[in-house]
Parts: C-alpha cells; structure tokens; sequence
C-alpha cells in the first residue's frame, strides 16, 4: 500500500487556477440540483431530488481527474450521485449547453444518473444501478483489449471507476475485483470517495484499512490518500505527532462531529482527552481561527496536490485504487451533517453559498472568459481529451439460414454449439466476432465442440498441459485471440461482461457478437446487470440452458419457472423459447443479425435439455416453404399440425412440443381434431397483439397465420414455465382456455414423475381439451 500526500512545493500558480475551476464545478453542480427543487415549476409539489453532498464531495477528485489527467482513450464510470458534477464539467468544457443545466430529472432533460444513451453530453459509462456501473469499467477493459487484438482499432486508455465508499457493500463490486482475470488488467483505475457517510448515517465501522487489505489480497495497488498538504505540514511541527495519531484513531461519528463546530467549540474538542491533548491544544494554539477551520477539513480528497501525487505513482502493470478521504458536501452549509445526503440547501443558503463564492444566484450558469487563466486551461482541456468520431460500425452479413435440416434425436442446447460451429464455415466474418462467455459450465452447456475450435481468450497465452492428453476432449488453449471467455462462478460478472462486449460497436466502431450462457435458473442472479448492459446500449444474447423442470433429476432450485415471463417483460430484448434445433439456428441467427449496430436489440434464449425427434419439425422440402416457416419461427411462432375442422387448439412452447403432439394423436383417436401451434415468442406475439388493439407499431402479420379468427377454438396452453406466460393467448381470438405450467417449486424425478407433478404431462393436455370442449 502506498500512502500518497501533498508536496510543500509545486506548481502553486496551477493549482490556484485549478481551485478557481473546482470552486465553479461545486457552484454549477449545486446549482443545477437547486434550480430542480427550489426555481423550476413544480405543479406536483413533489420532491424533485438530487444530491448536492454527495456531489460536493467529488468535486477535487472530479477537477483534477478532467483536466490533469484523462487523455481521449481514457474512459471514466461516474458515481450516480454525483450526475451533476459531471454535467457541469461538461458545460465548462463546452460539452454541453447551459439550456440543459435547469433540466435536472425533468422530463427529456439531464437524467437523474449518467446515462450513456439518454444524456445529451458525453457519458463513458451508465450508472445508477449499484456496484454495476463501479464495475463497467473492468469488462470495458477486456472488451477494449479484444478489440485491440483482433481488430486493432481500439487504441490505448484507462478506465477509472468514481466510486461512494459505501457502494463497496454490494457483492457485486467483489466478485469483479476477485476474478483471476481482473489482476491483469493495468489500465483500471478505481478513486473510492471516503465520505464514510451512507444515506441515512454516518457509518461507523467504514474502516479504510481493511478496504486496503482487501484490495491487495486481489492483488491490486492501493493507494491511500488520506491528508492534504496544511494537515501535512502541521504533522510536522512539536506535537503534530499527537494530532495525526488523534485525528487517524477518533470513530467517523466524532470526526463529522467536528465539522459542524465553530471554532471555539473546536478548539476544545479536538484535543481530546489522551496523552497528546496538551501538545495537540498547544499547536492549534499557535493557529488562527481560519487555519483550525480549515485545517479540519483539509483531507487528500479535496488536495489538488496530494491527489496529482497519487496519479503520478500508479503501476500500470496491475489494478489500482485510490482511496480518497473525502468529507460529504464539503464546502457548503450542509458540510458534514450525518442526514446531509439528499438534502437539499435552501433559497437563503444558496444565496449565501453564492455571496461566499462571488457569484449571483439569479445567473447561475456562465463559463470562463476565454482569456481568463481558468478559460484557457478550460479551452485547452477540452482540445486535449476531445475523441476522435466513433466510425460507422461494419455492417455484417449474417445468413438466415445455413440449410440444415436435423433428423436425429436431438435437443435445443445440442444446436446452439452446432449452429456456432456451422458459422465458422459458412460464414467466418460473422464467426470470428462471436464471442462466447460462460462461467464455468461450458462443457456441460454443449460449447465444448466451439471452444476446441475458437480457443479460450486470455490477456496472455498460456500452455495447454493437457493439449497431447488423447482422453481430453475439450481442449483449454488460452491466448489473447480466443473466442471463449471463462469467468469465475459469478453470473453478474458475466452479462457485465456481455454487456461491454456488446458496446465495442458504438465505442470504437467495432461489432462483436457476445453471447452469454449460463443455467437458465440462475437468470434471475443476473438480471439486474444484464438489464443495466441493456439500458446502457450494450446488445448481447444470454443463453439459459438448461431451462425448466425439465432439468428433472436436478429438482428443485435447479428448475427455472419465471424465466419465460422475465424474457417477455425485458425492455430492449426479444425472447425466444425453440423447440426444435432448426428453430435454434434461426433463431440465433436472427438475433446475431440484430446485434452490434445502431438500433440493435439483446436476446434471451432459453434452451432444454430434452431429446426431442427432430422429424416432429416437419420442416418443409420447398425453398419458398422453409423460408416461410423461418420467418414465422423467427416474428414468434407457427402452426405445427393443422386439421381440417379443429375444435380445440393446442399450444405449446419449446419442450412441450413433444407432448402437445402427443395429446393431439390422442384426442384425434377419439375423433376430436386438434390443431397444434408452437410458440417461439411469447413476447414477440404479444408485441403483435398489442399492436393489433393500438398499443404498440409491431408487425401483427404472425396473428393471422396462427390465430386466425376463422379457425378460433377453446385453446389448452402448455409451458415448461409459470402459466401466465401465455394467458394473454386466448385473448386474441376471445375464446375459452387452460394454462397449464409450473408454479411450485420443483422435485427430482424422472422427466414423466415431475411433468405429473406439475400437470404438464399428456394425460393433463387432453384432460384440459376435453375439459374446454365438453
């Protein structure tokens, strides 16, 4: 662990024009939150938000950061509460125009967290969602290295993460800092805002020694900027001894106590009642009542110089973190207070803030003369990390279909690795920018044919010891050029990953094409990440597989039942549920094509595990035929058998298939007729139905081919999910119906004892046809 400080000497003439420049940031920053809240009409009365604290606490760290140290590569993950800060050092950099600083959280305006694709100024990463956006930067680093690799056009940065101390309590934060991958990456650079104040409190037990501990068991360099340069001069002098071990042993509750003294009160209390209290009391003796103010106050994090110190010694070889002491809403009224974190200031304490710094509440936002000290090095700024235009993202031809018909004996998770393998050789320019993630499970998850093919990516390459062993059959070849990436058991590490993957295109102008697998149960764990990757713009195909209780000897937790539900509500995403392997290819392939490019869109594929008779697909022989079964497997779903005077219809998705052409031989054999519809997309064909009744502008074309209304019969729905992924069906054609599907939690069985239990089975298909038609 390092411990930087601030130098006695230095280029003070910079930092006076610096602080010039941070004073203007706190300023616009506070200013915007206030203009929301307190100037902005409000006909709801409700509270508009912001967090001026929390954003006075970044201000030094965000200043010296924007215009000493990003260079155009560097990519930088702003703290959501400190939005604003970011917004105001993008107006001064002429980024972004004054029209948007009153339009904090209104609506079309500056979004409550950064947000790379709704802000109208340069956002590097979203955030919002905690210890998400903390980690962005790390698969943004592996995503930028394969680009760089593969395709050489990424260039060279680094990506810094702005993190709250107390952002460190999600897990999420330590399953990316411990993954064996991260401690390879040089270029990621964390600043945590020691402010040791949560929402609601100041908390106690934020111990900054066991963060450094922690941090350098993954391997990191910690840096720890803890004083600034008067504290440091102080410590110099006859009984600043006694003041540093006083002020480094006191709990953060005393600490912030201090803060809200005056300076008598200070005077007294910071002595304390130890054995240094005399020489601590005789040293601030010496000091006027502006020094033991400030002196109290004069952390690392708000040092131009100590912080300067600190990013002039980071290793570039390996991760790094700078812990900076910070005090939440440093420089303004509500400066320490434990329930200062959303706060907000009022009319008359901002016009005091305003008197205080020499500036007019009623013209809040102005930039710095051009001639000025402060507008030059603002002018110059901005020439110096102004990126070059992303270029236009190559445009990939990937095929709908590569001809295959299966006739085996197969499953929907067996295709996915042969879909990946026939694109290797019909379509290698597609191949080579699939990227697959998985953790953990690649072999049991069918990717062991497109791994031995691809190789697994590494930052370096590594022997394979087992490469000459004739009983391996998945062979584990790790450079930097390899197709497959491995995590640790951590699935929010992996559609984080996924999701940066999925950004290369609208970052560096480079596609790739990340797909992500994991055990469908295990969805859920990851939704919120993936979601976010979604949100920030990131366009990317999770896999679950295997999906259901069909897993059936598994029982149990290892048995998804709201997956299908969660791939039809996700914003951003379309969902698809195969049921057959030729369904899996084009699926897959239609949502590759959709990925990597301006109004793209994510995918969910939710794969089984069930061998299923892939003549059952009935796949026509005629070109024109096949093609038109493609494209309705692809807009949500087709008619699998048709009769000529159905009175029931039978509709099933993925691997009920089997099952639902079962009972429709049964009830034919007691002269009932029963036509069979698979659905692929649940989603998709409520989009349709939404648009149909005004809700939406999806293609509706697939309802007529399904559902249409001439053929309306009593309708039995059948899922390996919860039911009511299907209970919208009926409604298109207002016919009767029974959902069947699974919403208890499952048992270890046999496939024909769990399909009882959860009344899925055949003999539950007919008994609810007959039960519609009786």
């Amino acid at each position: 662990m390092t411990t930087s400080s601030a130098p006695n000497t230095g280029t003070v003439q910079r930092d006076d024009v610096l602080t010039e420049i941070a004073q203007r940031v706190l300023w616009t920053s506070t200013a915007i939150v206030h203009h929301a809240n307190r100037i902005r009409p409000n006909p709801s009365g409700l509270k508009v938000g912001g967090h001026q604290a929390s954003c006075a606490s970044m201000v030094s760290i965000m200043t010296e950061l924007w215009f000493e140290q990003l260079r155009p590569g560097d990519r930088v993950s702003v703290k959501p509460h400190a939005a604003p800060v970011l917004h105001a050092i993008n107006y001064l950099l002429g980024d972004l125009d004054a029209d948007h600083l009153p339009r904090l959280r209104e609506f079309g305006g500056l979004q409550s967290y950064p947000s790379r694709t709704k802000d109208p100024d340069t956002v590097d990463y979203s955030t919002g969602s905690v210890g998400i956006g903390a980690t962005a930067p790390i698969w943004g680093a592996i995503a930028r290295r394969y680009v760089t690799t593969a395709f050489g056009t990424a260039g060279t940065g680094r990506q810094y993460s702005l993190v709250g101390d107390a952002e460190l309590d999600e897990g999420a934060v330590w399953e990316a800092i411990l993954d064996s991958s991260v401690g390879e990456l040089g270029e990621i650079v964390w600043i945590v805002d020691m402010n040791r104040q949560s929402l609601d409190r100041v908390v106690p037990n934020i111990a900054a020694p066991r963060l450094e501990a922690m941090f350098t068991a993954a391997g990191w360099q910690v840096i720890t900027v803890r004083w600034g340069r008067l504290l440091d001069e102080l410590f110099a002098r006859p009984g600043g001894d006694a003041l540093r071990v006083r002020i480094t042993d006191m709990s953060n509750p005393e600490y912030q106590r201090l803060l809200r003294c005056d300076v008598d009160e200070l005077r007294t209390r910071l002595p304390g009642e130890g054995d240094g209290a005399t020489a601590i009391a005789a040293l601030i003796a010496d000091l006027d009542d502006a020094a033991v103010h400030a002196a109290i106050r004069n952390l690392g994090g708000h040092d131009l110089s100590a912080l300067r110190a600190a990013f002039d010694t980071i290793d570039d070889t390996r991760p790094t973190v700078i812990i900076a002491y910070t005090i939440k809403g440093y420089g303004l009224p509500t400066e320490g207070h434990p329930q200062n974190h959303s706060s907000l200031l009022s009319v008359e304490q901002f016009a005091e803030l305003g008197a205080q710094m020499g500036e007019d509440p009623s013209k809040p936002w102005h930039r710095f003369p051009d001639d000025s000290p402060a507008g030059r090095v603002c002018e110059a700024t901005a020439a110096h990390t102004r990126r070059e235009p992303t270029p236009e993202p190559e445009k990939l031809a990937v095929p709908a279909d590569v001809g295959r018909t299966p006739t085996a004996v197969s499953t929907t998770q067996a295709a996915l690795g042969r879909t990946l393998l026939d694109l290797t050789r019909q379509a290698p320019d597609v191949a080579r920018r699939i990227i697959t993630v998985s953790p953990d499970v690649s072999s049991s998850t069918n990717l062991a044919g497109w791994l031995n093919k691809v190789g697994v990516w590494s930052p370096t390459e590594r022997h394979d010891w087992f490469d000459d062993d004739r009983d391996t059959l998945m062979h584990w070849r790790e450079r930097p050029t390899g197709q497959h990436m491995e995590l640790g058991i951590a699935e929010t590490n992996l559609v984080g990953l996924i999701g940066e993957l999925g950004a290369t295109w609208s970052r560096w102008g480079e596609p790739l094409l990340p797909i992500g697998v994991l055990y469908d149960p295990f969805v859920e764990r990851a939704l919120e990440p993936w979601s976010y990757g979604i949100y920030a713009g990131g366009q990317s195909i999770l896999v679950g597989t295997p999906a259901g209780v069909t897993l059936a000897p598994e029982g149990g937790a290892h048995q998804s039942i709201k997956t299908p539900s969660i791939g039809l509500e996700q914003p951003g995403c379309v969902s698809y549920e195969p049921a057959f392997a030729v369904d899996v290819e084009w699926t897959l392939l239609d949502c590759l094509a959709h990925l990597g490019r301006p109004g793209g869109r994510s995918a969910y594929l939710r794969l089984s595990t069930r061998p299923v008779e892939q003549t059952l697909a009935a796949v026509p022989t005629d070109p024109s035929a096949r093609e038109r079964r493609r494209r309705q497997v692809v807009a949500g779903g087709y008619t699998l058998r048709r009769t000529e005077n159905p009175v029931v219809t039978i509709v099933a998705v993925g691997a009920m298939v089997t099952d639902a052409l079962d009972s429709a031989h049964r009830l034919s054999q007691m002269d009932i007729e029963c036509d069979v519809v698979v659905i692929t997309s649940p989603g998709l064909v409520f989009e349709a139905w939404q648009s149909r009744r005004g809700q939406g502008d999806a293609p509706t074309w697939i309802l007529d081919q399904i559902f249409p209304a001439d053929r309306a019969t009593p309708i039995v729905t059948v899922l390996d999910g919860h039911p009511h992924t299907l209970s919208f069906v009926p409604t298109i054609n207002r016919v009767t119906s029974i959902a069947l599907g699974v919403s208890q939690f499952g048992q270890s069985g046999s496939l024909e004892d769990v399909y009882r239990l959860h009344g899925i089975d055949s003999d539950a298909i007919v008994r609810a046809a007959l039960d519609l038609i009786a």
